[in-house]
């Protein structure tokens, strides 16, 4: 009798154990790093790689900044923006200085709308204006005035943006109104007029945001042990907006450390803290979300974000917002990040991350599909 028990026990153990392995794994997309993409031309070096967009063919746009690049090297430099196919291969380079618009003092964004229209911003001290141009480089359109910025409440001007997003559905430019401000503004895409704004949470943006008062270093709360909802203002810069296929928006408050998601007039609806417990300066500069980008399916199923201190992607589930997987750590060696940036998907789902300061390179990761991947 008791063998028979002890058998019993045996059994049931053995069939509750598989849908119990089972249930701690979950599918996740699975990427690797393509060493030989792209190929710039040798006459040329790359300095900073701030941004990149896909396009409909699947061709990047790589911004990076010339300013940037070693005195010895100057000469070499390459163009500020730099066309290549799916394959890496170099299609054409333009961008500078040139008649009737102002060329951005630090390169920053750029963003490739369906309608082929190419938008460029910047970081720098006077960048109070976002560019339009054509796919080879002729001007069409500049929003905002060189060094004209008034603050949180000019609906003319913007103030560093860090970056665009065109909503093919309403016309319509999502900018992160970035380093100067704290919102997110919106333009009409053909005639440049003002739409609409918000800040965190959808409050109003504000200039006058005091400083949190400093505190001892030795007692100081740690970061991990942080709680709430966070500050009531966007913590610049704001790096990103993105807009997704069911019309969300997410905002990358990279001095905040988080994701918040609104819907598209501005009503906030939900947000995720990446990487809270990362501090300065035993994680870098302390800043973590420097950009988002979403799997290539029509449902968008995954959400990536770029954590730019502890150098890695996280994958998300965009609707829960539940953490599933991570790659990427520190370094310079391929697969590995150093002061990530910018980041994009295309059509295939392969995703493309740039690099500033030292690292200054574009890496594309190819998709592999789905696996399985066991539970944190």
């Amino acid at each position: 009798m008791k063998n028979q028990i002890r058998w019993i026990a045996v059994l049931l153990c053995t069939l509750f154990a598989v849908p119990l392995a089972l249930a701690q794994t979950r599918e996740v997309p699975k990427f690797e790093v393509d060493p030989n993409w792209p190929q710039l031309p040798s006459k040329w070096v790359w300095g900073q790689v701030s941004s990149v967009s896909i396009d409909e063919r699947n061709h990047a746009w790589v911004l990076q900044r010339p300013g940037t690049i070693r005195t010895d090297q100057k000469g070499k430099a390459a163009p500020p923006l730099i066309e290549f196919d799916e394959d890496g291969k170099f299609v054409q380079g333009w961008g500078g200085p040139g008649a009737g618009y102002d060329w951005p003092e630090i390169e920053h964004g750029v963003y490739v709308d369906g309608k082929g229209f190419v938008w460029i911003g910047g970081n720098g001290k006077t960048d109070n204006h976002l560019l339009k141009f054509t796919r080879d480089g002729r001007f069409v359109m500049q929003i905002g005035r060189k060094g004209q910025s008034k603050g949180n409440t000019d609906t003319q001007n913007v103030n560093m943006a860090a970056d665009t997003f065109y909503y093919a559905k309403t016309n319509e430019l999502f900018v992160a109104d970035g380093y100067g401000n704290r919102r997110v503004i919106v333009f009409d895409a053909d005639t440049g007029a003002f739409k609409r704004m918000w800040g965190a949470f959808g409050n109003v943006p504000s200039d006058n945001v005091p400083k949190p008062a400093k505190v001892p270093e030795e007692s100081r709360i740690p970061a991990s042990m942080e709680t709430g909802r966070g500050p009531e203002q966007f913590e610049p810069p704001v790096h990103a907006a993105r807009v997704s296929n069911d019309g969300l928006v997410y905002v990358s408050d990279r001095g905040g450390r988080r994701v918040q998601i609104f819907t598209l007039d501005g009503k906030y609806v939900n947000q995720v803290f990446i990487d809270r417990w990362c501090e300065a300066p035993h994680c870098g500069n302390g800043q973590t979300v420097a950009s988002t980008a979403f799997s290539q399916d029509p449902a968008q199923r995954f959400l990536y974000v770029a954590s730019r201190s502890p150098a890695r992607v996280w994958i998300l589930d965009r609707k829960t917002l539940e953490p599933l997987d991570s790659f990427g750590r520190p370094g310079i060696a391929p697969g590995e990040f150093y002061v990530m940036h910018h980041m994009n998907v295309d059509a295939k789902g392969n995703l493309y991350v740039t690099e500033v300061q030292d690292g200054k390179r574009v890496q594309k990761f190819v998709y592999k599909g789905l696996v399985q991947v066991p539970v944190r």
